[in-house]
């Protein structure tokens, strides 16, 4: 015998119930009132207020990214959302993360490093037993400062795409996507059973179509379509900055939302010209900011931002806070912001910590006890919240020694040969014939070049472009100079660098069968290749041929396999240091990294993200309780410039 809708949850629900104060006992669930006497309806924009199952209901919801969470503690982010009286948590779908080669989908059943973090039916069903509903912002573009905006790398392998548009090929892409993920969000959706009312078409197209001499309103069309025609029929929307990008970002069949840090009352006048004959949501009120290296740490003063959070609330209006738990960007997964003026490029931090209401770390903060008590004041609706879980323990751990190394040259030597490609030329790596003929997405791209003559007065040139910055060496000694001001970013090697910046070699480079190697970082993509994504490499204006070119991405299969480890000396050239943690008890904590130059640093295997202190502002790297084993850890960091002699820990965050 089957059972229906309205019975499996409040079996769900039994849970959730017995989770709440003494004192908040007489109350209902938020789905025991939203589900009473069964579903007939979904999410409904009905005229100035929205309905949910035919009962009103103003959304206060939070944004919590689950690819930026380890899932261990998927549950404590999103029982803290609800305790503090939100209704529903909104989250992005990150495409390269879901399809990471071309004909490979991971929805949490893969081998790949974030595999854990992505079975998005767990993270829907956890956010259903801690009683909370969901919104999805499924892209295919997320932007979330997220790498690339979450476009696949493998995209630019096809000359023909153009992203973000009607594109052919580009929507061919799109829809293989789609017809592996949309059947998992249909199954999700709040009509059948599931914690989904609504759904986001794209993400602030606006800003792209207000460019445009004809608007290509197509793509989104064929968006809404694809998700129409797989069984997504909760409410759909789309959202922009509404002063800047008015309409330009609309589509028939979805209600416009507006995405602001201030300029409230501007803004939600806006939006009701717009559109005066459904709710006003804000779809992100900024609660912070993101951090880019060589910039100050950013944050909102709590009263500025409740006064622009009261009057979202007084207007009135519907709100999602982006972000309520920023979390953190691991691995290489960190966006960019390309800038008209230099610098022209400027790359993303790993923490995202984005002065939001909970923490990097998952801790409360003066704006969330700020937030809880003034939304108290406009909750219609009232219905049971779970006390306020408690915060984890930080541990500052014992300083562990560097005990091992290998330089770039040895590392080189335990390269797959599967990541090793040969090249007349030097080209980006998307086009690499690596991963299943994918292309490199992550981590380093080393262009090396043997038995090379080197003359005295010899100079360098790259007469293309360098995407991000570039490190070289001669038999394993780097000639390119430290990287410490961003004005560097004007000479060779650099983003910046204009197409005559060109590197004199040293006396001590001169002489026969010389290995000229280039080492290039993707520090963080944003609708570009990377490597030396144009032109040669020249020597005295003749070009250097015939290349031997090695994916260096740092997976933690291969950096688990690493053997041959050497006794720690001068460090001559990029190298991958090795320290041991033994711990009795796996606690959350903070590598402080402001001793040593630039690199990443690898826990147990997995990539906990970028440091550059010099750059600043982070200067500490989060791990998770989770990612620590009890005994034995081990901890690589490979630095590019200067390394220090011991890992050290911290119990709290400097973020500048």
């Amino acid at each position: 015998m089957g059972y229906s809708v309205f019975t499996i949850l409040l079996v769900t629900f039994v849970s959730v119930s017995s989770q709440h104060t003494v004192g908040e006992r007489t109350l209902p669930t938020l789905y025991e009132h939203y589900v009473a006497g069964g579903i007939t309806s979904g999410l409904v924009a009905n005229g100035r207020q929205f309905l949910l199952n035919g009962k009103e209901i103003r959304l206060m919801t939070g944004s919590i990214h689950y690819f930026r969470v380890h899932p261990d503690y998927w549950r404590d982010r999103l029982r803290k959302l609800r305790a503090g009286g939100f209704n529903g948590v909104t989250t992005c779908i990150s495409w390269n993360l879901h399809q990471p080669e071309l004909n490979s989908f991971d929805f949490g059943d893969g081998s790949n490093d974030f595999s854990p973090f992505l079975n998005l039916t767990k993270f829907f069903k956890i956010a259903q037993e801690e009683d909370l509903l969901v919104v999805v912002r499924p892209g295919p573009f997320i932007n979330a400062e997220w790498e690339d905006g979450g476009l696949p790398s493998w995209l630019y392998r096809d000359s023909k795409v153009k992203v973000r548009s009607s594109n052919p090929e580009y929507i061919s892409y799109v829809t293989t996507y789609y017809n592996a993920l949309l059947p998992i969000l249909k199954k999700m959706q709040f009509t059948e059973g599931g914690p989904v009312i609504a759904f986001q078409i794209e993400n602030e197209f606006g800003s792209v179509a207000r460019g445009q001499k004809v608007k290509d309103t197509k793509y989104l069309e064929i968006i809404r379509d694809q998700m129409e025609s797989h069984g997504l029929t909760a409410l759909k929307f789309t959202s922009d900055s509404v002063l800047s990008s008015k309409d330009a970002g609309s589509v028939p069949g979805a209600m416009m939302t507006a995405n602001l840090g201030s300029q409230v009352e501007a803004s939600l006048a806006m939006l009701k010209e717009l559109q005066p004959e459904k709710p006003l949501w804000v779809m992100e009120y900024w609660t912070g900011w993101w951090d880019h290296w060589f910039d100050k740490h950013h944050t909102k003063p709590v009263a500025s931002y409740l006064t622009y959070l009261k009057q979202i609330l007084e207007f009135p209006a519907n709100f999602n806070l982006y972000m309520f738990h920023g979390g953190t960007s691991f691995g290489f997964m960190n966006s960019a912001t390309m800038k008209r003026t230099f610098p022209t490029y400027k790359s993303d931090v790993s923490s995202y910590d984005y002065d939001a209401p909970l923490s990097e770390a998952g801790d409360y903060t003066e704006k969330y006890n700020a937030t809880v008590e003034l939304i108290a004041n406009y909750l219609t609706v009232k219905t049971k919240l779970p006390a306020m879980p408690a915060e984890s323990v930080k541990m500052a751990y014992p300083s562990s020694k560097i005990s091992e190394s290998l330089s770039l040259s040895e590392l080189v030597l335990l390269v797959d040969e599967a990541d090793h490609v040969n090249s007349t030329n030097v080209k980006p790596m998307e086009l690499l014939e690596v991963n299943n003929q994918s292309g490199q997405s992550y981590g380093f791209v080393l262009y090396r070049k043997t038995n090379v003559i080197i003359p005295e007065n010899a100079v360098v040139k790259i007469n293309g472009q360098i995407n991000d910055l570039a490190v070289l060496m001669v038999n394993g000694v780097r000639k390119t100079e430290v990287f410490k001001d961003a004005k560097q970013q004007m000479s060779f090697g650099y983003f910046d660098a204009n197409s005559t910046a060109q590197l004199a070699l040293d006396s001590a480079s001169v002489g026969g069968a010389r290995t000229l190697d280039i080492l290039v970082e993707n520090w963080g993509r944003r609708a570009n290749t990377k490597g030396i994504v144009s032109g040669s490499v020249l020597l005295n204006n003749d070009t250097i041929k015939n290349w031997q070119i090695y994916a260096l991405q740092f997976k933690g299969k291969w950096l688990r396999s690493l053997s041959g480890w050497q006794a720690v000396g001068k460090m001559t050239e990029p190298t991958l240091f090795r320290a041991v943690l033994d711990i009795e008890a796996p606690h959350d904590t903070f590598i402080n990294m402001s001793a040593w130059g630039k690199g990443s640093v690898f826990v147990n295997g997995f990539n906990a993200g970028r440091y550059f202190p010099a750059a600043g502002p982070a200067q500490t790297l989060y791990v998770p309780a989770p990612l620590l084993n009890k005994g034995r850890n081990e901890i690589l960091v490979f630095e590019l410039y200067s390394a220090a002699s011991e890992i050290t820990f911290s119990k709290v965050p400097i973020l500048g």
